[in-house]
């Protein structure tokens, strides 16, 4: 049957890791219920989940699972699907005229893999040459956090943080590498527990060998204190 077929293209879609978009999968009335009304409907669906599998949720340790589970998802693990919440950058004058490539590495990225809601953890490497603007340094930790917050596929949270980063600098000169762990490949299926995922996105003069070769080459430095 064609619904059968259909089931198992978006099965192997999910455990492919292919993403369908540069942008995040939203529908238009993604913003129309308020934060506490989600809470309270994921929180009757996790309820729900939880029931399903056989759990007493009488218990004490797992009656406050759902409302926990719900506020987790609303306001921190997907916190960064509200709009309200995206980080503003504010740009300054390159007034010290640096013109080499500033490199930003070892971002921490914590998301959630869109495929089976399961984490992926690792470390983002941002780099930039000024057209004549600069960026305060923690605002691009924060612009990898926004996009990390949401479900996600790394090669689209990649992208994501080098077309922000463009725009907010006003430059096609950005960079951006990660490094990271999915456990959707590492707790299950495969269950591979040592394998990472990297992946690259050069916009600009990092699409030249020697500048990407550059950028590389300082990742790779070891950071020691």
């Amino acid at each position: 049957m064609k619904i059968d077929s259909d089931f198992n293209d978006i099965d192997a879609l999910g455990d492919d890791h292919i993403g369908t978009s540069s942008d995040t999968p939203l529908r238009t009335d993604a913003f129309k219920l308020s934060n506490n009304e989600k809470i309270e409907l994921i929180k009757s669906d996790v309820k729900h989940i939880l029931e399903t599998l056989g759990l007493d949720l009488n218990d004490d340790s797992l009656k406050g699972t759902p409302n926990r589970v719900a506020k987790m998802f609303v306001n921190e693990i997907f916190g960064g699907l509200d709009p309200n919440k995206k980080p503003s950058a504010s740009t300054f004058d390159n007034k010290y005229k640096y013109g080499e490539m500033l490199v930003e590495k070892n971002i921490t990225v914590y998301s959630t893999c869109e495929h089976h809601l399961l984490p992926i953890v690792g470390r983002a490497h941002i780099a930039y040459i000024s057209n004549g603007t600069v960026v305060g340094l923690s605002k691009m930790n924060r612009i990898v956090d926004y996009y990390s917050k949401r479900p996600q596929v790394q090669e689209r949270l990649t992208i994501q943080i080098v077309k922000e980063l463009q725009r907010v600098l006003n430059t096609d000169d950005v960079a951006c590498v990660i490094d990271a762990k999915h456990l959707c490949v590492n707790s299950r299926g495969i269950r591979d527990i040592e394998s990472s995922t990297v992946t690259s996105e050069f916009g600009g003069k990092f699409k030249e060998s020697e500048t990407r070769r550059e950028l590389l080459d300082y990742i790779k430095l070891e950071t020691q204190f």
